[in-house]
């Protein structure tokens, strides 16, 4: 029987850590919590469950998963975000699995939670997370924000059965905010990556998003709620490729020779210069 190492990132979660943790109990053999300078009360509730504390400043959500993955112990590792929690029947299943470890990964579907509502539609559902697998045959990876376990060429793969329960968004407001967030890091992440966008993509691509997700996935049949999700989703991919065209418009028109890193900070450097007023 492998033992498992279970693996957790954190920023101020105390409302979420304590739930993510017990919903590891008799699976996890050690969980490594690792924490950007969190100024609530996340590091003592974690520490008080039993959790291995560590403290790291956040580079990028790619980055900081795989600091939490050399402080591992074991080999088999099983990553969660901290809002997330292991569903009863993901539990038996991930169970069975560590009573007999036949493949090098394994993969279930993530229920998320708004504001109160489990929503089944849409993009946010079945949406398919990779998080229990072999760290010598896989490692995090994708463009920021959105990290994925990328795993060697050859290797078998397994869906189990039961969800992985996500509460990202008590609130509207909450969302909103974690729009602009990630719209920003998204930018910043493509814009490196040498990522082109054109005004043509503003336009199609947040019509093609709201028509996939409310009709063609049915995100209508969550109501109220489903709508405001897509719209909102909408909104999200115009903001990100706004903010990736006006990187290379804004660098264009910039002399930046010797700018080892051009993000919004020189953004906003050169627009306070040039007294020009640009709305994120």
């Amino acid at each position: 029987m492998p033992q498992i190492s279970a693996i957790i990132i954190t920023y101020n979660e105390e409302k979420n850590i304590e739930r993510c943790i017990r919903s590891l109990e008799g699976i996890a053999d050690e969980i490594i919590v690792v924490d950007s300078y969190s100024i609530d009360q996340t590091i003592n509730i974690a520490s008080g469950l039993g959790a291995i504390i560590y403290q790291n400043d956040f580079a990028g959500y790619i980055e900081q998963k795989n600091f939490a993955l050399t402080k591992s112990s074991f080999p088999h590792v099983l990553s969660l975000d901290a809002d997330e929690e292991l569903s009863e029947q993901l539990r038996q299943s991930v169970l069975k699995v560590k009573g007999d470890w036949c493949h090098d990964a394994y993969y279930f579907n993530r229920l998320s939670n708004y504001c109160g509502t489990w929503i089944k539609h849409g993009s946010w559902y079945p949406s398919r997370k990779l998080r229990l697998w072999d760290k010598r045959k896989g490692t995090w990876g994708g463009v920021n924000p959105h990290d994925i376990v990328i795993m060697q060429k050859g290797v078998s793969k397994k869906f189990l059965k039961g969800d992985l329960k996500h509460y990202p968004y008590y609130t509207k407001a909450e969302f909103i905010r974690q729009i602009y967030s990630f719209s920003e890091i998204f930018a910043n992440s493509h814009f490196v990556n040498g990522t082109k966008t054109t005004i043509i993509w503003l336009i199609i691509k947040p019509i093609w998003r709201f028509f996939r997700d409310y009709l063609l996935k049915l995100g209508f049949l969550d109501g109220k709620k489903g709508l405001t999700i897509c719209i909102l989703s909408s909104f999200e991919t115009f903001l990100k490729y706004r903010k990736l065209f006006l990187l290379y418009k804004t660098r264009k028109n910039f002399n930046h020779q010797g700018n080892q890193h051009f993000d919004f900070n020189t953004v906003e450097l050169y627009c306070q210069v040039e007294n020009r007023k640009i709305k994120f």
